[in-house]
């Protein structure tokens, strides 16, 4: 420590004077002691440090052509940790906590969520079918929704969210000016619609959960479900745990895309209007759901969840 102490300041000070003045204050130290050290070779854990500081500052640090951050730069510890193991790089969580904390870099957090939707007390409400237990064993036994607001230099801008509960992955999103139930509608429909594609079609027995806001009880959407075969399910009116895995999704939204100020999903500071909050959430949707490691999931994305299950479903038929 005082060996880094007077390299840090020999240059304006001397080595010499530096050792004279800390001996002076009980801190004795010989300008050769200096030197001798200078000459040992860097300890294995000092290379080591070294060259984890250099991985975790590309994340931090370096930018893309447009000024951005990598993704990966919104991680903790703990997911940095479990990013590089995944990219074959066998480094100790205590490491990366540590180096993180010398270096001043963290990740994101999230802000409390502010409610947007407003239910409407007259309108008829299909009953709780959840009641709080999102575990689900399979893809599209359960579906769940909510949207938010992002300020834009021209004015609000609401996106919505469809979520399927089992791996949390995102099928259908939607971004408007107005907070008429057609945004929310057009989500279901990328849903619907995604997983088509997807050669994995709903088969009529899911359901899709969301608060009591007036555009998940409006008649429009209402019959948008029916047609497609939901189940519809709506919450306790003004309880956020009603609905925790869409407020949960949100929240990651609204803090690693919307309120971050560098966020590596964003081509500046501040949107400027409808198209700036979809290039956005596009952007993020896409990792979120294909490169976001998820805790609950054991540290890896969605789709991989997913994938995951499918191919394990599709060996289990063969063999049969």
């Amino acid at each position: 420590m005082i060996c880094r102490f007077i390299l840090a300041h020999r240059e304006e000070f001397g080595v010499a004077p530096i050792c004279r003045v800390l001996t002076g204050y009980g801190v004795k130290i010989a300008p050769r002691t200096f030197y001798a050290w200078r000459k040992r070779p860097f300890s294995a854990r000092a290379v080591w440090d070294a060259t984890i500081s250099g991985v975790l500052a590309s994340y931090h640090i370096e930018r893309d052509e447009r000024g951005r951050r990598k993704p990966e730069a919104l991680y903790g510890s703990l997911k940095m940790w479990a990013h590089l193991r995944r990219e074959g790089i066998e480094v100790a969580r205590c490491t990366v906590e540590r180096l993180m904390r010398v270096n001043g870099w963290a990740g994101t957090t999230r802000r409390k969520k502010i409610r947007t939707t407003i239910a409407d007390p007259t309108a008829l409400r299909p009953p709780d079918l959840v009641e709080r237990g999102f575990g689900v064993e399979a893809p599209d036994l359960l579906h769940v929704a909510d949207f938010t607001y992002v300020r834009t230099s021209s004015g609000w801008v609401y996106t919505a969210f469809v979520i399927d509960a089992f791996a949390g992955r995102i099928l259908g999103w939607e971004c408007s000016t107005s907070k008429h139930a057609d945004f929310v509608v057009r989500a279901v429909d990328q849903t619907v619609a995604l997983r088509a594609r997807q050669g994995n079609p709903l088969q009529g027995n899911t359901i899709h959960h969301s608060d009591a806001g007036s555009q998940y009880v409006a008649l429009h959407f209402a019959e948008t479900l029916w047609l497609n075969g939901f189940r519809p399910s709506i919450g306790t009116v003004g309880d956020a745990y009603d609905n925790a895995l869409a407020e949960t999704t949100i929240g990651l939204y609204k803090a690693e895309c919307v309120d971050e100020p560098d966020s590596p999903f964003r081509s500046g500071q501040v949107f400027a209007g409808l198209s700036d909050v979809e290039a956005a959430t596009s952007a993020w949707v896409h990792w979120y759901n294909t490169g976001r490691l998820m805790h609950r999931l054991g540290r890896i994305p969605p789709a991989e969840y997913e994938a995951t299950y499918y191919a394990a479903r599709d060996r289990s038929v063969t063999r049969k």
